[in-house]
């Protein structure tokens, strides 16, 4: 699954559009380095976003199948 998809999926990011552009001006970095919207992540890829001043890094534990699971079936927050 694409890292755009996942975050609007797993609800970290609201909207496709928006997690789109963040990932595509580099503020998303995957294991460390910084990835663009079609990165399709992995059990196991260390997520952070930067929002602002604020940044926050999390562990894909799962990828979802469908829409709408919770997120805390998803990701362990780092």
């Amino acid at each position: 699954m694409r890292i755009d998809k996942f975050l609007k999926v797993s609800r970290v990011i609201k909207r496709r559009t928006i997690a789109n552009e963040v990932t595509d001006n580099g503020r998303v970095k995957v294991n460390g380095s910084v990835v663009k919207a079609s990165y399709n992540v992995k059990v196991g890829d260390i997520v952070e976003i930067a929002f602002g001043d604020k940044i926050s890094k999390f562990e894909i534990i799962r990828i979802p199948e469908v829409q709408g699971k919770n997120i805390d079936e998803l990701i362990k927050i780092l």
